[in-house]
């Protein structure tokens, strides 16, 4: 069974397990997508823009609880620096800060 890919706005274990997490590039990300399909999991709207403009697809915002599964990768946009408490960034501040790409494999 082919499982879709996972959206997240940041690095976050929905589960106990063993995860694998390294940096993607957005043409690979891409490829995961085209190839498996996509759950958006991502829970802040400027994120979700974010992303949909990187990634190139409407990308929702969508504030759920997600387990991830055995052998399921997701996408996760990781900030270069941790937000002060509480702080809901806007998309120039998040462009300001910087992001790159991950990719997180739970192994087990």
């Amino acid at each position: 069974m082919k499982l879709p890919v996972v959206l997240f706005n940041g690095v976050v274990a929905t589960t106990n397990g063993i995860y694998e997490i390294e940096d993607v590039d957005v043409e690979t990300a891409i490829e995961l997508i085209k190839e498996k399909g996509f759950v958006s999991a991502i829970g802040h709207e400027a994120t979700a823009l974010i992303m949909s403009e990187i990634l190139g697809i409407n990308i929702p915002m969508n504030r759920i609880q997600f387990k991830q599964e055995v052998g399921q990768d997701a996408i996760v946009l990781k900030l270069n620096v941790r937000p002060e408490e509480g702080k809901i960034l806007t998309i120039d501040e998040m462009k300001l800060i910087g992001f790159g790409l991950k990719i997180m494999k739970r192994l087990k």
